[in-house]
């Protein structure tokens, strides 16, 4: 399409000169602008689009958007002035994909935990039943059943609009997407239209972008006050955020609980190693899966897809054959030896106490719970104490390691995370940072019947260290032990 035309499909304001040159394609990246492109300049939170707007011309660029004062030496590029740049991208990366998100059924799941498993649970229940569905998520994207690496839990807007356009163009009918509260706050998903959107929970995360929980949570929210009179709301009402994401969305308003009264409701009878036996919305059902976090998943899957108009029967015999998410409470049995390993992404406050309050209530008498936990460098360093705490108390023993350090000290985050530790549970814990190292040690400690915890880094299959990212799989490391 031509420029004013890819502007008049974004409602964005055009009087340029080169109105009727073809574009050839966007980017908000100066280093991928090729001839014809137009170049959208964002103020991010460490680099300024702005600043490389000479680089875009030079590259090819057309036009370049802007939203604050710009010195460029090329007067035959169009200049494009917007309010909010990041909010432009979205819309014009929509617009110049041919709106994408209209072509299809699109779910964004948002909260700071079970996002993962639940778009996964859904695509995986969606693929059963025989639909093309697509994925977004922090694991993997999926376009049915061709699997295409993942960077970030939401992408840039350009790189979803493209992804999207592909889902569409392969046949999906339904794509879900994890909506993460950076990409919410910093407009990746505007210019997109939902069938609907789904709150998890909340609890601590994030603090080192949104810098206080209120503007985490507001950031959430704002996905909630975008949706459209038709789409649906659908939130966990046994969290006590639940109500304020409802709080001025146009979108029809739904809850799903296990404690409470709600359009969807889920009753744990039994939780065992070998998975949960429920009854959800009057039928029983026995699951695969394992833990009351998973219980909160699998309603909420059932949840959307009842909102899609698909039968409680299809829904719940599907539900009742899947897994779960890579690296979400994988367990690997070292039949050998009696011992169960659960490797976990477990990387927040909230998500690391479910974790252990789940096995911890499996173990046996006369076994053991061993946990390896770590921290991520560069990031809420608030969460360090209060992991390590956990790990602690709920553990037989406990070792603190590395996560992803990236270029902080790796010692100074163990040292957070040992503050935390109670009088009482400080001969509970070791500090070993070799992540491996820490994970041939719990192998050591483990005797038959034992439960060891291996949680931080989850589907990871890399560590991050002096800004090099290292081939490192946590799932590996320990087949690679049990099979030596």
């Amino acid at each position: 399409m031509n420029l004013s035309t890819l502007f008049d499909l974004a409602n964005i304001p055009f009087n340029g000169s080169n109105g009727n040159m073809t574009v050839s394609g966007i980017a908000i990246d100066s280093r991928t602008v090729k001839a014809n492109y137009v170049f959208i300049a964002i103020e991010g939170s460490t680099q300024d689009g702005h600043e490389y707007i000479d680089s875009a011309i030079k590259a090819g660029a057309i036009a370049v958007v802007v939203q604050k004062a710009a010195n460029y030496n090329e007067e035959s590029v169009d200049l494009i002035k917007v309010s909010d740049s990041a909010k432009a991208a979205g819309l014009i990366a929509s617009a110049y994909y041919g709106a994408p998100s209209e072509k299809v059924k699109l779910v964004g799941i948002t909260g700071t935990n079970g996002k993962t498993t639940t778009v996964t649970l859904l695509h995986q229940l969606f693929s059963l039943m025989g639909i093309r569905a697509g994925l977004i998520s922090t694991v993997e994207n999926i376009i049915g059943t061709e699997v295409i690496p993942s960077t970030h839990t939401t992408p840039d807007p350009v790189s979803l609009n493209e992804l999207l356009a592909k889902m569409a163009d392969g046949g999906c009918d339904y794509v879900f997407m994890e909506v993460s509260s950076h990409a919410a706050h910093q407009q990746r998903i505007s210019g997109l239209r939902f069938e609907g959107g789904v709150f998890t929970n909340m609890s601590h995360d994030h603090l080192d972008y949104h810098n206080t929980f209120d503007e985490y949570i507001a950031a959430k929210k704002s996905f909630f006050d975008g949706l459209r009179g038709e789409s649906f709301a659908l939130v966990n009402i046994d969290d006590k955020r639940g109500m304020v994401m409802l709080q001025n969305t146009k979108a029809k308003q739904y809850t799903y609980s296990i404690r409470k009264s709600a359009d969807f409701k889920g009753k744990i009878f039994e939780n065992t190693l070998e998975g949960l036996e429920m009854e959800i919305d009057q039928v029983h059902v026995h699951l695969r899966l394992i833990g009351e976090f998973n219980a909160y998943n699998v309603v909420c899957a059932y949840g959307v897809a009842s909102l899609l108009g698909f039968s409680k029967t299809e829904i719940l015999t599907g539900l009742s054959a899947l897994a779960g998410a890579r690296g979400r409470f994988e367990t690997i049995r070292d039949i050998n030896r009696g011992v169960l390993y659960i490797v976990d992404y477990a990387h927040t406050p909230d998500a690391l106490e479910k974790v252990l309050k789940t096995i911890h209530a499996m173990v046996t008498k006369q076994a053991s719970l061993i946990s390896v936990v770590g921290c991520g460098g560069n990031r809420d360093g608030a969460k360090r104490p209060v992991m390590g705490g956990l790990a602690a108390k709920w553990s037989k023993e406990a070792i603190f390691t590395d996560d992803n350090p990236r270029k902080e000290d790796p010692v100074s985050i163990t040292d957070a995370m040992q503050s935390g530790v109670a009088a009482d549970d400080r001969e509970k814990v070791l500090i070993i940072n070799d992540r491996k190292q820490a994970i041939h040690t719990a192998f050591r400690l483990a005797k038959k019947g034992d439960i060891v915890l291996v949680a931080g880094k989850g589907h990871e299959t890399y560590q991050e260290i002096n800004g090099v990212k290292h081939d490192f799989d946590d799932r590996k490391v320990i087949e690679d032990i049990i099979g030596n």
